[in-house]
């Protein structure tokens, strides 16, 4: 196969040999498809959520309820991307023994969220209340990273509650493009 500049490779973006079912912290980034700010906009540095936006935080909150052993610790609905911190609890393992796999892997649990809010988001286009959307409405991938203490916990948790008042400069932001 040769190489061709006009196709992205794709690249894993997760940890080579990491089990994303382990109880731990997690910190999310899903990015709509193209960059559409689909979700709201920003106004006086807080986030106003549009219909489309307020539909993206319920099915957040409905994680718990479909994946007991996960807890939506942090998140915020940007104009086209989210952020969240998952904490997966042990709920299954004597105490002494963290390691072992819980529940569902961060992959299935995100999945399911990218689903579910894109069955919705098409059901309102068809019933004409949203604008339709390019192709597809979450990218592919989504970024992740392991929060390994609470120091880095506290981090991610006033990065997520400042991300409004930043977005004039954030590179997610279209109009700084």
């Amino acid at each position: 196969m040769s190489y061709s500049p006009d196709k992205r490779s794709r690249r894993n973006l997760r940890l080579a040999g990491y089990d994303y079912a382990q109880a731990g912290a997690y910190f999310a980034t899903i990015c709509a498809q193209g960059r559409e700010c689909l979700f709201g906009d920003v106004i006086d540095n807080e986030m106003a959520l549009s219909d489309a936006g307020k539909m993206v935080s319920q099915w957040l909150m409905e994680l718990p309820s479909k994946f007991p052993s996960l807890v939506v610790d942090s998140y915020i609905v940007m104009p086209n991307h989210l952020h969240i911190i998952i904490r997966i609890l042990d709920t299954n393992t004597p105490v002494g023994h963290q390691d072992a796999p819980t529940g569902a892997p961060l992959p299935q649990v995100i999945q399911w969220f990218k689903t579910m809010t894109t069955n919705e988001y098409i059901r309102r286009v068809r019933q004409g209340h949203w604008p339709p959307f390019p192709g597809k409405l979450w990218q592919r991938n989504y970024y992740e990273r392991v929060i390994h203490n609470d120091v880095e916990l506290n981090a991610v948790r006033q990065y997520i509650a400042g991300n409004p008042a930043k977005w004039n400069q954030d590179t997610e932001n279209p109009r700084l493009w």
